[in-house]
């Protein structure tokens, strides 16, 4: 069960070779996963040093209801980061946060760098940490195949996390792999384990962990299940999954095509879940805890004429991979999607960031701003296979021009021209254009996210446009999506668990004050969460909107930018507050 004075952390020291399990805080004050992440941050990093300084840590955290309900099942990856040099957090699902309960620990802290390229075991009754410098330079997939040899008796109860070529030479926005088809994919964690020589973790979930006893938990967590397997709940993640969005949202004229140079585009057909679904689609499967199955897996077919032979491979999609590979690189084919999306997680790269930072040194391309002496190949909107060499070239950095872009569509603007049309909104864009509110949230927000506060959802359905409506609904509906990423609940289940119904949860495993604190404390955990963001260089002053999104026109009409300026200013001054208060929230 869950220590109710503290969490149980296990501190690995990378350098020395050592680790150490420590109790850490208090879940009355800090509730779990995010705000566990940033209490250990707060405590372990270094605020002025450069991300990749040795001492920096890597914190993955899970919350007081990880394994005990369904959807209950992502882990919080805290850090400091490679892209923007600030606090950051990146959240993926997997069989990792079941691995950590039943390995016994509530977070583990990663600090140092290894001696050689390695592998970090950690189980319940044994840690180690492997030389594999022979798997230095092997992309992801490859890799895996090797680490799974590892600890062949605990498959199915450990999780396998991995980066590629991309995160070993720094991409910027470099991904982890988890468990093959999630990823802690934004904002560079996976350059951030590169620079420790961590080619793999692997987190054994060897142990046990008894289940609250009494009726009331039993009864809640039949009625949670059957809500998420039996209602409508869940049914659109289950069935065509996010993709489901492509073709409304397209009709909306609210999808980036082509480096956001238009919104709509009549060739949508060709990647909608739909067409994904009838033409490609093999298997769903779910992260561990999780009876939705929300994880759509495509087979690739591709022939190799030479020796007229066919492969065969397994790639994952949903709506923001299919964005970035698909309606923003112009490819309107779903086969051509997956062969991006497949070299893109070879590599090891956020296929958001990508994506984007692609399409921008496409349209510079076409501009003459950037010739093939910069790309190699010659980029043209919607040709997959250029695109293909192209992504190759970004994860492998192979020469100056991508080694930059590889900081970013904005670094590269910087020093090539272009930064009116670079789609970069705090990092790059996500896979929506729904108007003001969300392109103002997205370049301001804490996690430069879609997920962080529902910008999109306020563009879509409110009829306010007062700049201060507009930001109570961001703040607000952050602290809601803090509270869940503190449980550690998937954010597609938000619905499921109100606040009314988390607190029933905290209860039915023996944590009443925790159940009656949780609001309360998770705009503590907000406030704690901006304080680390202020103290690690978050400046809005150095933060602006690139001309491209004012010039985008959605069902609503063309953007409004005196109402997108004034949400922007808004919720600049409320986000300071948050930090402001954050100073008073008492650390562990």
């Amino acid at each position: 069960m869950i220590n109710e004075e503290a969490f149980r952390v296990l501190v690995v020291n990378l350098t020395e070779g050592k680790s150490e399990p420590v109790l850490f805080g208090s879940p009355a004050e800090l509730l779990g996963g995010s705000g566990l992440a940033a209490g250990l941050f707060a405590s372990h990093g270094i605020m002025d040093a450069p991300a990749d300084h040795p001492d920096q840590p890597l914190i993955f955290a899970i919350g007081p209801l990880t394994a005990y309900f369904p959807l209950m099942s992502k882990v919080v990856l805290g850090f400091k980061s490679p892209y923007n040099g600030q606090y950051a957090e990146s959240h993926a699902g997997g069989r990792l946060g079941l691995a950590l309960r039943f390995a016994g620990y509530d977070a583990l802290v990663i600090k140092g760098v290894a001696q050689t390229p390695s592998c970090l075991i950690v189980g319940s009754r044994s840690i180690g940490i492997r030389d594999v410098h022979y798997l230095w330079g092997l992309d992801v997939l490859s890799a895996g195949k090797h680490l799974r040899r590892f600890c062949g008796r605990d498959s199915g109860h450990r999780s396998i996390l991995r980066i590629g070529p991309a995160g070993e030479r720094g991409v910027t926005f470099a991904s982890v792999n988890v468990d093959t088809y999630r990823h802690f994919g934004r904002l560079g964690g996976g350059a951030a384990m590169g620079a420790k020589r961590l080619k793999g973790i692997i987190v054994l979930g060897d142990g046990s962990s008894p289940l609250p006893e009494g009726k009331a938990y039993r009864d809640l967590y039949k009625t949670v299940y059957q809500e998420v397997t039996q209602t409508p709940a869940m049914k659109k993640y289950h069935d065509l999954g996010t993709l489901e969005n492509m073709l409304p949202l397209n009709e909306l004229h609210a999808v980036p095509w082509r480096n956001l140079q238009a919104t709509h585009d009549e060739n949508v057909r060709g990647i909608t879940g739909q067409r994904f679904a009838e033409e490609l689609l093999l298997r769903k499967t779910a992260c561990s805890g999780c009876p939705v199955g929300c994880i759509h897996v495509g087979l690739l077919r591709e022939q190799f004429a030479e020796q007229n032979e066919f492969q065969y491979r397994q790639v994952s999609y949903d709506h923001e991979p299919v964005f970035a590979a698909g309606s923003m690189l112009g490819v309107t084919k779903a086969g051509g999607v997956l062969t991006l999306l497949e070299e893109m997680e070879r590599q090891g790269l956020d296929v958001m960031s990508a994506g984007v930072a692609l399409a921008w040194a496409t349209e510079a391309f076409e501009r003459g701003i950037l010739t093939d002496k910069e790309t190699v190949v010659p980029l043209s909107f919607g040709d997959v296979e250029k695109y293909r060499e192209a992504v190759r070239h970004l994860g492998l950095r192979t020469n100056d021009f991508y080694h930059l872009l590889g900081q970013g569509a904005l670094a590269a603007a910087a020093r090539y021209g272009g930064s009116d049309f670079a789609c970069v909104l705090g990092q790059e864009m996500a896979g929506y254009a729904t108007g003001e509110v969300f392109f103002a949230s997205h370049a301001y927000g804490f996690r430069h996210s879609h997920l962080d506060s529902a910008g999109y959802s306020y563009d879509q359905k409110a009829d306010s446009k007062k700049s201060e409506d507009a930001v109570a609904f961001l703040i607000e509906e952050e602290r809601r999506r803090v509270q869940l990423t503190c449980m550690v609940s998937c954010l597609f289940a938000r619905n499921v668990y109100s606040e009314e119904r988390l607190q029933e949860c905290l209860s039915s495993i023996g944590r009443p004050q925790l159940a009656d604190s949780v609001v309360v404390r998770s705009r503590d955990v907000q406030a704690r969460r901006w304080q680390l963001k202020y103290q690690t260089g978050y400046n809005p002053g150095h933060i602006s909107i690139p001309k491209r999104f004012g010039e985008v026109t959605t069902w609503k009409g063309p953007v409004d930018m005196v109402f997108m300026d004034a949400v922007a200013l808004e919720y600049q001054n409320a986000v300071r507050k948050l930090a402001d208060a954050g100073q008073g929230v008492q650390s562990p």
